[in-house]
């Protein structure tokens, strides 16, 4: 029973698919905050006082402002949850994948009854012939 749980796990995209979604929500706040108290000081510095400053507004209504601090910092935050997700977890059960195929790959042929039988059949004959 034990063995078979553990093949479901290991098999396909069942553990990709989880960790991904258990690591994406669990993170979510860490990289929010290292990105907002962290980075966007960092982007604000070039851009202006603050990260808005990287923000053009298209005409009266504060609807119409196209923030890049914002696009930049979701697409730090994707790279940051996606770094953690493969490093953490799918390069190591990659691995581990590699090491069950290990485990199953054929080894060297053995020689069949016959084979065997006809060697034991011409060392015989050779020792006859000495």
């Amino acid at each position: 029973m034990i063995k078979g749980f553990k093949d479901f796990l290991m098999r396909g995209n069942v553990v990709d698919l989880a960790v991904a979604v258990v690591i994406g929500a669990a993170f979510t706040g860490i990289v929010t905050a290292l990105t907002s108290h962290l980075i966007n000081p960092i982007i604000a510095l070039f851009g202006g006082n603050n990260v808005n400053g990287l923000a053009v507004k298209l005409g009266e209504s504060d609807k119409t402002i196209m923030d890049f601090g914002a696009i930049i910092t979701a697409a730090i935050n994707f790279l940051i949850v996606a770094a953690v997700v493969y490093f953490i977890f799918v390069l190591p059960m990659n691995k581990i994948k590699e090491r069950r195929k290990r485990g199953e790959e054929a080894g060297p042929a053995e020689p069949t009854d016959v084979e065997l039988l006809k060697e034991i059949r011409d060392l015989l004959a050779s020792q006859r012939q000495l």
